[in-house]
C-alpha cells in the first residue's frame, strides 16, 4: 500500500535538517510526502526539548494531531527529535495519542517505525545518540533558493543551563569532504544562499582535525560558484578567532553578519554559567569585529533572572546592550530545565522578575532597531527577493542583515520587471515600518 507521510518539525534549523532527512528516508522507501499533515496517513513530530516554552509546543502539537486522528484524518503519530530523545518512555505513557516515540538515534529506523504503527504496533526505540546520521539525502524544505547545512551536531560546551549535551551528546564533526559534497550538490539544485550550523560552528573540525577548521571551511565552500551568499550561524565567542575574522571580511560571498551568543555580560554570571569572559573582553571582541569587518552585523541573545542574577547584574546587561547597540538582539528568561547544573542552583528567581527583565532588553532594542534602520535611508542594498506580500501589496526578500527565520524582512515596490523569488536585486531605501526597511527596487 502506498503510504501518505507528513512531517511537523518544530525548534532550531539543525531539528529541521533532521527533519529533511527523515523525509528522504521516507520517500526512499516508497511513502509519498505530502505538506499538510490532516493529508497523511502517518504524521512525524520532530520535537524541540530545549526550554519549557518548546517543549509545551511540543505537547501541543500532538495534542492536535491527536484529535485528527480521533476524526479519522490520520492513522499515526509518530514522535521524535529532543523531545522525545530527553523523555523517552514517558512520551507514550503521558500522550496517548503517540504510537511511536523513537530517540534522535533511530532517526535512520524512521520507515519501519512508520509501518509499524500504521499496523497498530507500536514503538519504543531509543539507541545510542551518536547513531545519529550526520549526513544522508535530504528533502529540501526551504525556499529552493536558500538551504542549511549542518556541519556538526552535539555539544561539548556544557553551559549550566543547557541541556543540549544530554539530549544530543557530544560534539561531532562531519568530514570537510562530506559537506562540500553536500554543498555542490545544494548549489546545484538552485540554493543560492547557504547558511551554515551546528550547536557550536565555531568549533567545527576541533575534533576530526585537531584544530579549529570552520575558517578553512568557509574558504572551500566560496570557491562554490553557484553560491552567492554564505551565513555563519550559532557561534561561540571563544573560538572567534583571528583568522575566522579575516575570512569573513576577505570573502565576498560570506555575510557580514555573525550570530554570537553571548547571554550574558556579567563575569560572576558568565562563570556561573559556565561559560568565560566579562564586560570588557566582550566588548574588545566587539569592537575588533566592528573594525575588522566594516558594515557587521552582529547578532546575540541574552538570558535574564539566571539564578542568583542581582538587579545591579541586569542594570549592567541592560547598559552593556544600550552601549554596543547591537543590530541583532534576542532576549530570553532564563528557563530553570531539569537535570541541568543551574536547575539546582539556590537563589532561583520568580517568573515575573526573569520575564520583567527580558521584555526592559527588548524593549530597549526596538530603538536600537529603528535607529539602524535610520541608517539605511537614502542607502542602496542587495536583497534576496522572497515573494510578493498581497497585504502590503508590495515584493519583500531578505537582505545580507537578515537570517532566515529569525531576522526581518526588506520590503520594496518595483516597476514593470516583476522579480522572482530567489532572484538578488538592488534596493533604494527611502524608509522603515517597524523594524523592517522600505525601500524601491532599482532596474
Amino acid at each position: 500500500m502506498n503510504y501518505k507521510a507528513g512531517i511537523v518539525s518544530l525548534g532550531c534549523a539543525k531539528n529541521q535538517v533532521d527533519a529533511e532527512m527523515l523525509l528522504y528516508n521516507l520517500k526512499e522507501r516508497g511513502f509519498t510526502i505530502v505538506n499538510d499533515p490532516a493529508d497523511a496517513d502517518a504524521v512525524i513530530v520532530n520535537t524541540c526539548g530545549f526550554i519549557e516554552s518548546a517543549k509545551q509546543e511540543s505537547i501541543d502539537e500532538i495534542i492536535e494531531l491527536g484529535a485528527l486522528k480521533r476524526e479519522g484524518k490520520i492513522k499515526a503519530i509518530i514522535v521524535t527529535g529532543c523531545l522525545a530523545q530527553r523523555y523517552q518512555n514517558e512520551i507514550t505513557k503521558q500522550l496517548y495519542e503517540v504510537d511511536a516515540a523513537i530517540g534522535i538515534g533511530a532517526n535512520a529506523n524512521i520507515a519501519d517505525v512508520v509501518l509499524n504503527a500504521l499496523n497498530n504496533k507500536k514503538t519504543e526505540l531509543f539507541p545510542d545518540k551518536l547513531e545519529l546520521p550526520l549526513s544522508g539525502g535530504r528533502i529540501q524544505s526551504t525556499p529552493k533558493y536558500t538551504a542549511y547545512i549542518k556541519v556538526s551536531d552535539g555539544c561539548d560546551n556544557r553551559c549550566t543551563y543547557c541541556a543540549i549535551p544530554l539530549i544530543r551528546g557530544g560534539f561531532r564533526s562531519r568530514t570537510m569532504e562530506d559537506i562540500l559534497t553536500e554543498a555542490r550538490q545544494l548549489a546545484n539544485s538552485g540554493v543560492k544562499e547557504l547558511n551554515v550550523i551546528a550547536q557550536d560552528t565555531t568549533r567545527y573540525g576541533e575534533d576530526i582535525y585537531g584544530k579549529l577548521m570552520l575558517p578553512e571551511l568557509l574558504r572551500k565552500l566560496c570557491k562554490i560558484r553557484e553560491l552567492h551568499w554564505i551565513r555563519v550561524l550559532y557561534c561561540y565567542p571563544d573560538r572567534v578567532t583571528d583568522e575566522l575574522i579575516d575570512v569573513i571580511a576577505q570573502e565576498d560571498k560570506i555575510c557580514k553578519y555573525i550570530d554570537l551568543p553571548l547571554q550574558h555580560c556579567d563575569g560572576e554570571i558568565l562563570r556561573r554559567m559556565n561559560r568565560r569572559g566579562d564586560r570588557e573582553s566582550l566588548t574588545a571582541l566587539l569592537k575588533k569585529l566592528r573594525e575588522k569587518i566594516p558594515g557587521v552585523v552582529i547578532r546575540t541573545t541574552f538570558i535574564t533572572g539566571f539564578p542568583g542574577e542581582s538587579e545591579e547584574q541586569f542594570e549592567q546587561l541592560a547598559q552593556f546592550a544600550d552601549d554596543i547597540r547591537f543590530e541583532r538582539l534576542g532576549c530570553f528568561a532564563y528557563s530553570q530545565e531539569e537535570d541541568t547544573p543551574a536547575a539546582e542552583f539556590p537563589d532561583q528567581l520568580d517568573d515575573e522578575i526573569k520575564q520583567n527583565r527580558a521584555d526592559i532588553i527588548m524593549e530597549q532594542q526596538q530603538t536600537v532597531m529603528a535607529e539602524y534602520c535610520e541608517s539605511l535611508i537614502g542607502r542602496e542594498i542587495e536583497v534576496l527577493c522572497e515573494g510578493f506580500d498581497r497585504i502590503a501589496e508590495c515584493f519583500f526578500g531578505r537582505s545580507y542583515a537578515d537570517a532566515p527565520e529569525v531576522d526581518g524582512s526588506v520590503f520594496f515596490t518595483c516597476g514593470d520587471r516583476k522579480p522572482k523569488a530567489g532572484e538578488f536585486v538592488r534596493v533604494m531605501i527611502d524608509d522603515y515600518l517597524g523594524c523592517d526597511p522600505v525601500g524601491t527596487m532599482i532596474d
